[in-house]
């Protein structure tokens, strides 16, 4: 009981901040200090832009801006981190504002990072790796054209239609914008994401998009431009924190919601960790202490209306490249824009929507990256594949289907290939102590069998076919020295083709069956049935010596001396 007591007890220590991240934060505040406010007015933009396209409005997006980017930043497991809203958990926002209302969204995000703490507690981080780069490729691009399209009602100056289906919503935008254009809006966002766009090419440490989103504003303002509606009204703070949106009775309907989003949040926090990993030299995130802390952040958003968070690739790369070393420079940002909240809230409220509409229209398409896609496609036709299908499905369907139809895919993709390389040759028998008419008696009724690579579910089948087809011999010798795995599947189809060659009167018997095999075997009776027959042996050389006597015993060679000791021939025969 202590000792599970102890155990337990180093796991949760293991999660909490460690003295080193103080220290780090020590080494260079300097730099931390630019890299955050750099990344706040990167992120000023972006908070809002996903604050409103999610539906619960700018000051939604800006309170997970601050509580969520602040607690990541001190409980996460990466340095360098930035967390906050970002564009495909608005994605997945959209449809559960629309069945559930904010409150809905408000009671998933509290239930998701209660989940994500139990992830990082049952150290399910480490899987993260088992994802491969076509359905993350796949998933971002998705995302991507996801993100864009959902801006074309503000960018359009159209009220959002309704429908939770982006391509629905889309098309009836158009329509309504080709009914009575706004030529004003289409304009702002048109102009902004073209700065941002042109600006990142020729200057990319330049904040474009709080100067494209500023220029904006003052046009706006300065001009009396109606036609460009602005965001509304801001509260001056975060409100008090409140469990009041939170309803005991729907925790059940909403349990699907919050397993979605929890399982983005997992995704997207421990792919920007990666990315931001591999931007750096000497920076490696812990992933388990990482899915700990987006699950504290997300369950103390809500408290202050926030939507849910998880790391932003966008913003941590923003951080990583002006040279942000700790998690100072996250926590900094979050300072910063919690001042912009309470300092400058009437201005910001001045912002046009179509203005934010621009920036993440540019965000949407900075997110894809062409020399990756085409690298991708171009490998093989499997990843290709892999990468559109996933694309697809998140268009079409939503985020979490999109991963697991990629992920479902690329499996059976994976399957396919493993099984390809399992064979099942025939093998020639040794010479040995054997005359040349000797061995050409033994070859005329002895067939030799290797065994390569996997004898599992996928390619267990075909063995037991190309098996059960042999003729006109009297013994069949499996080699098994050299199957690297074996399942359930394979174990039972093994028995079965034993069992099928034996009513044949076909003896079969097996040599260097590896330890880690016989369990499994053993559990299916496998086992049993050579053991107790007295067909199993450890090489290859003993196998041919008992399928011989097997042979005299039947009358079809004639009885000989025993045999001198195994050759170094024989000896090779494993």
């Amino acid at each position: 009981m202590t000792s599970q007591i102890s155990r337990a007890w180093a796991r949760i220590t293991s999660l909490l901040p460690a003295r080193t991240d103080l220290t780090e934060m020590r080494r260079d505040p300097r730099r931390d200090l630019l890299a955050g406010l750099t990344v706040a007015i990167v992120a000023l933009p972006l908070a809002l832009g996903f604050g409103v396209s999610s539906g619960l409005g700018a000051e939604a997006g800006l309170a997970t801006a601050v509580v969520a980017g602040a607690l990541a930043a001190v409980f996460g497991g990466s340095n360098l981190q930035v967390s906050g809203p970002t564009g495909a958990m608005t994605v997945v926002l959209v449809p559960i504002v629309g069945e559930y209302g904010p409150t809905g969204v408000l009671t998933v995000g509290l239930m998701a990072g209660v989940m994500l703490v139990a992830l990082a507690a049952l150290k399910a981080g480490r899987y993260m790796q088992y994802i491969p780069a076509p359905v993350v490729e796949g998933f971002t691009l998705g995302i991507a054209c996801v993100i864009g399209l959902q801006q074309v009602p503000n960018a359009l100056g159209v009220p959002k239609p309704e429908g939770d289906r982006v391509l629905v919503v889309t098309w009836r935008a158009i329509e309504e914008f080709a009914k009575s254009p706004n030529w004003t809006a289409l304009g702002f966002a048109v102009a902004v994401a073209a700065v941002m766009l042109a600006g990142a090419r020729w200057r990319p440490t330049v904040p474009f998009s709080i100067l494209a989103v500023i220029a904006a504003t003052v046009v706006a303002q300065a001009a009396g431009l109606d036609a460009a509606t602005p965001i509304g009204d801001l509260p001056a703070g975060l409100p008090a924190p409140s469990l009041s949106f939170l309803e005991v009775g729907s925790l059940g309907t909403l349990m699907a919601p919050a397993v979605a989003v929890a399982a983005l949040a997992a995704l997207e926090s421990l792919l920007s960790a990666s990315v931001a990993d591999g931007m750096t030299v000497g920076q490696k995130h812990d992933p388990d202490r990482e899915l700990f802390g987006q699950g504290l952040a997300n369950i103390a958003a809500p408290l202050f209306g926030g939507v849910p968070a998880t790391g932003a690739i966008a913003r941590t790369a923003v951080n990583v490249r002006t040279g942000a070393s700790s998690r100072l420079a996250a926590l900094t940002h979050a300072a910063i824009l919690a001042v912009i909240v309470f300092a400058a809230a009437p201005l910001v409220s001045k912002i046009p929507l179509a203005a934010l509409a621009g920036v993440l229209l540019a965000t949407a398409i900075r997110m894809v990256e062409v020399g990756s896609l085409k690298a991708m496609a171009k490998a093989t036709r499997s990843d290709a594949l892999i990468l559109v299908l996933t694309a697809v499905a998140t268009l079409a369907l939503d985020l979490v289907y999109a991963v697991i139809i990629g992920l479902a895919v690329a499996s059976a993709l994976a399957l396919r290939a493993v099984a390809k390389q399992a064979r099942f040759d025939p093998v020639p028998l040794d010479r040995g102590d054997h005359s040349a008419e000797e061995h050409a008696l033994l070859a005329e009724h002895i067939v030799a069998y290797r065994i390569d690579g996997p004898l599992f579910f996928a390619a267990a089948h075909r063995f037991l076919l190309e098996l059960t087809e042999v003729a006109d011999v009297r013994v069949v010798i499996l080699r098994m020295s050299r199957v690297s795995t074996m399942d359930a599947t394979g174990a039972l189809v093994l028995k079965d083709a034993v069992e099928k060659l034996r009513r044949r009167g076909i003896a079969v018997l097996a040599s260097g069956i590896r330890s880690g095999q016989r369990q499994v075997l053993d559990s299916v009776g496998a086992l049993d049935l050579l053991r107790h027959e007295g067909l199993e042996y450890a090489t290859t050389p003993e196998a041919i010596r008992a399928a011989r006597g097997h042979l005299e015993a039947a009358g079809v060679l004639p009885a000989v001396p025993a045999q001198t000791p195994r050759t170094a021939s024989e000896e090779a025969l494993r």
